[in-house]
């Protein structure tokens, strides 16, 4: 039998400024932000949701094992809501947050979804969707 998955536990974004990055997803996002003693003893950082963690690590400082390229702004992360993307698209525009495009209908893991796109401080795309399920 082939072994399976069953969750993510975390990812990693390699960024520019860890506070910066830590700011933008702590209050457009409303992640709350976790600083950590790696296993070599080392302090890290993470934001958290749900039980989701992003762990962040600064360009040129990675930690090891790392992706084999690390780079700012090389990811595409789509994350769900139960906001609704009316409010979603008014708290963006207080957050003075360029919206990139959106509303538009998706499609998700798990079935259809209706999404917004914006970038995080490092250009990495940021999707927010309403699951339509």
């Amino acid at each position: 039998m082939t072994p399976t998955l069953t969750s993510l536990d975390h990812l990693v974004l390699t960024v520019q400024s860890i506070d910066a990055t830590i700011e933008f997803y702590q209050s457009v996002l409303g992640m709350k932000s976790k600083t950590f003693v790696g296993t070599d003893g080392s302090q890290r950082f993470a934001v958290l949701f749900g039980d989701q963690k992003i762990n962040l690590h600064q360009t040129g400082a990675e930690f090891d094992p790392k992706a084999h390229a690390p780079t700012p702004g090389s990811a595409d992360l789509c994350f769900l809501s139960s906001t609704d993307l009316t409010a979603w698209l008014a708290h963006l525009s207080f957050c003075n947050v360029q919206l990139e495009d959106g509303p538009i209908q998706r499609t998700g893991a798990i079935g259809p979804i209706r999404s917004l796109y914006i970038r995080d401080p490092d250009r990495n795309l940021i999707e927010i969707s309403n699951p339509m399920y």
